[in-house]
């Protein structure tokens, strides 16, 4: 605070000496136009010398006395300008000016030809064509600013993602090309998981797997943390990332690409960010950016989804046997559990419990979450 007023203070300095100067040197240019025209013949004639110098000082007077008003109309200007671009993310009005400069560019160039009109229609078409196309440039880019920003930031984050696994080794275009069109970002809870593992040494999984610099960091925090249950998680994710970095026929990147590049302040939200500049997928568990992402429109491979559809399918009217280990949410049920860990919830079976009995599917459940399956007990 003391700074930006010290900063003021001089700033202030600045434009009077300035404002000073300016008066001074138009009453200096009045006074040889006097001269020149004859306007004071008598002023000039009994002392030339004092009468410019008299003009001096007197505009340069005017000038010390229009400087705190000129002052006033900078700082109000500044302060207007400051509240309306406030809000604007970085991004944008590196857009918007991009948008400005071409916008003038074009008009410029329409207005060479013009020029030439009679009248001097030509300066007032020059001045009308750069408000008009330098507002459209600002307006039409500020409208496509994501567009615009993913292109010029997807140049240097998939140029990131284009080193290769072993050092010196240098890949192919056609390589790289299909390494940043197969992106998968991984989610810290997946890698915690630990099943994402499994899966890629099946196969199911190939190409390459991006993990952010700041996920590794959140995950290394995790396996720092004093909580001992959080301290083992995290120490499972990180040999998980070591395993998946030795699995055959998978490319694990590591981009040095932070949450301020990424203009966030949350990792799920970053994650989706990068996975649309990069029209990759994310790869996680967590329900919450599984539902973020579908909303922003990023393809999710949900672990969970993938689990559940490899469990096997019971069809209503099937009878399966099964333990019922405790009460349900409604008094007159029972939860029993398949070998897979779904949970059955068992009508009237709270008579049940502790008993292993002989049960109906009567429906099923299917969510993000996990599955569930409803039967009763057979008769």
């Amino acid at each position: 605070m003391r700074h930006d007023l010290e900063l003021s203070k001089v700033m202030k300095r600045l434009v009077t000496a300035v404002m000073v100067f300016i008066c001074g040197a138009a009453g200096y240019q009045f006074y040889l136009l006097m001269i020149a025209e004859n306007w004071w013949p008598a002023a000039t004639d009994i002392h030339p010398i004092g009468a410019g110098v008299l003009i001096v000082l007197a505009s340069a007077a005017f000038g010390f006395i229009l400087a705190p008003l000129f002052w006033w109309s900078i700082k109000k200007f500044g302060q207007f300008f400051e509240s309306k671009i406030q809000n604007v993310s970085v991004p944008d009005l590196i857009v918007g000016m991009i948008g400005l400069i071409i916008g003038l560019l074009l008009a410029n160039l329409i207005a060479i030809p013009l020029a030439k009109l009679p009248g001097g229609i030509g300066v007032y078409v020059a001045v009308l064509l750069n408000v008009a196309l330098g507002y459209w440039g600002v307006r039409f880019f500020a409208k496509r600013g994501d567009d615009f920003w993913n292109i010029l930031t997807n140049i240097d984050i998939k140029s990131k993602l284009t080193r290769s696994k072993k050092k010196g080794e240098s890949p192919a275009p056609e390589e790289m090309q299909i390494a940043s069109s197969c992106a998968k970002i991984i989610d810290t809870s997946a890698i915690i998981d630990g099943r994402i593992l499994d899966v890629a040494k099946t196969g199911f999984i190939e190409g390459t797997i991006v993990l952010p610099r700041f996920v590794l960091a959140e995950l290394q925090g995790v396996a720092d943390s004093t909580d001992p249950m959080r301290r083992t998680r995290g120490r499972r994710g990180l040999s998980v990332v070591t395993d998946l970095q030795k699995v055959k026929g998978l490319t694990v990147e590591i981009p040095e690409v932070t949450l301020r590049e990424l203009e966030r302040d949350k990792v799920d939200e970053a994650l989706v960010v990068l996975a649309r500049r990069l029209s990759g997928k994310v790869i996680t568990t967590d329900y919450n950016l599984n539902q973020v992402a579908q909303i922003e429109g990023v393809d999710v491979l949900n672990v969970n989804d993938l689990a559940n559809a490899l469990k096997p399918m019971l069809l209503p009217g099937e009878k399966i046997e099964i333990d019922i280990i405790r009460l349900g949410k409604e008094n007159h049920q029972g939860i029993g559990y398949l070998d897979d860990g779904t949970m059955f919830v068992v009508e009237d079976g709270y008579r049940h419990v502790g008993e292993r009995v002989k049960v109906t599917v009567t429906s099923m459940l299917q969510t993000s979450a996990g599955r569930m399956i409803f039967g009763r007990i057979h008769p």
